[in-house]
């Protein structure tokens, strides 16, 4: 069970993880041995998931979600299988900690008296600006 919050846990079988080359440095064994992980979990059949929070997470990830519904975490960072797996399930534990987290709602306020004036005196002045260009000198013949 991976704990992301309280009363918010995703079990293991829900993760996927396949292991590739990874690029980069790992000398000459960087060509023999699969370290990095892809960790896949899908989004749309978690059933560890409420739904309020499954779509805070689509919008999080952007497009780390296929269409399909499944996030894909890619972890390459280190050189070793066991420490690629803790990154990418770390990288998966702060998303979802993220998205398990509601924003606090807009609450609509009403502009100041002092700014409703300060506005009102900046449109005034800009025609002002305005009226003195649109004039033009009167020529003596």
């Amino acid at each position: 069970m991976l704990v992301v919050a309280p009363g918010l846990g995703i079990d293991e079988r829900e993760l996927h993880e396949t292991f590739v080359r990874a690029s980069g440095p790992g000398g000459q064994n960087v060509n023999k041995v699969a370290t990095a992980v892809q960790l896949r979990f899908d989004v749309e059949r978690a059933r560890s998931l409420p739904a309020a929070v499954r779509a805070r997470l689509r919008r999080i990830a952007g497009n780390r979600i296929s269409a399909a519904g499944i996030l894909v975490i890619d972890a390459r960072r280190f050189r070793t299988r066991e420490q690629n797996r803790q990154d990418a399930r770390q990288r998966l534990r702060a998303l979802l900690e993220r998205a398990a987290v509601a924003p606090a709602p807009r609450r609509p306020t009403r502009p100041t008296a002092a700014a409703r004036q300060r506005r009102l005196d900046a449109k005034r002045r800009r025609a002002g600006v305005k009226v003195l260009r649109a004039s033009r000198p009167q020529t003596e013949e």
